[in-house]
């Protein structure tokens, strides 16, 4: 049973000795795409820091459709906000290259882009960038390496998508923040068209290691063991291992 109060308090407290240790003092930078993992993130932290030391950063590409999601979600926290749009950026970016960017590194141009952003926001106003993946989309790698996938923090990246949902809820978070179809905002499509398994399934796959359909297994475990590059730290060379030391 997930006790939904007693984790947002854990991960209110968490996030408040993160503070301590790593910046006291300093401000909890976050992107704001108006989906409901970066709405949970804002709100804990508004809840761990204070309204006055949360920055929230839109970074729509262009026109974003659902922009009006996020403007609701700095509303609601009333937290100080920047909108940044990061088109001229990502547009120049291909511009200055001299080859054509495969399908893959054009998806994945504008999370790293919205990364940059984000650590030119925090550097400039003494703060600290929060990751605001969860584990169901870290478990089969549905993030940008060196986009989305990194901070200086991670409060929810122990939490499944189904217990996301629960702790907004609990936060008072509008529910169509909460409940908003997760989107990696890129195509066009949701998580769970692109995925081609629902959230749903993948939890309780996480949680209690029971899936019926075989397809859905065979492709989470595929994904999950593709990622795990992902979740580890860059490996590195180590000289010193097997020299003996006189």
């Amino acid at each position: 049973m997930f006790d939904a109060l007693k984790e947002k308090n854990r991960t209110v407290g968490w996030i408040r000795d993160f503070f301590e240790k790593n910046g006291k003092g300093c401000n909890a930078v976050v992107g704001i795409s108006g989906g409901k993992d970066s709405s949970i993130v804002a709100a804990l932290c508004v809840e761990a820091l204070g309204k006055d030391r949360v920055i929230g950063v839109l970074m729509p590409n262009g026109v974003q459709s659902d922009i009006d999601a996020a403007k609701l979600l700095v509303s609601h926290l009333e937290i100080k906000h920047y909108i940044v749009n990061i088109k001229d950026a990502v547009d120049g970016l291909k511009a200055a290259l001299p080859f054509e960017l495969s399908d893959q590194s054009r998806a994945n141009l504008p999370p790293r882009i919205r990364m940059s952003t984000l650590y030119a926001v925090s550097q400039s106003h003494n703060g600290r960038v929060a990751n605001t993946c969860n584990l169901s989309e870290d478990y089969v790698g549905y993030s940008t390496r060196y986009g989305d996938s990194v901070g200086d923090f991670s409060p929810c990246s122990g939490y499944t998508v189904t217990e996301m949902r629960q702790i907004g809820k609990v936060l008072g978070l509008p529910d169509e923040l909460v409940y908003k179809a997760p989107s990696d905002g890129l195509c066009g499509k949701t998580d769970e068209d692109n995925l081609g398994f629902t959230y749903a399934e993948l939890d309780r796959y996480i949680r209690e290691g029971v899936i019926e359909n075989q397809a859905s297994k065979e492709k989470i475990d595929r994904l999950h063991k593709i990622n795990l590059f992902k979740l580890s730290l860059m490996p590195s060379f180590d000289p010193g291992i097997g020299i003996a030391v006189k």
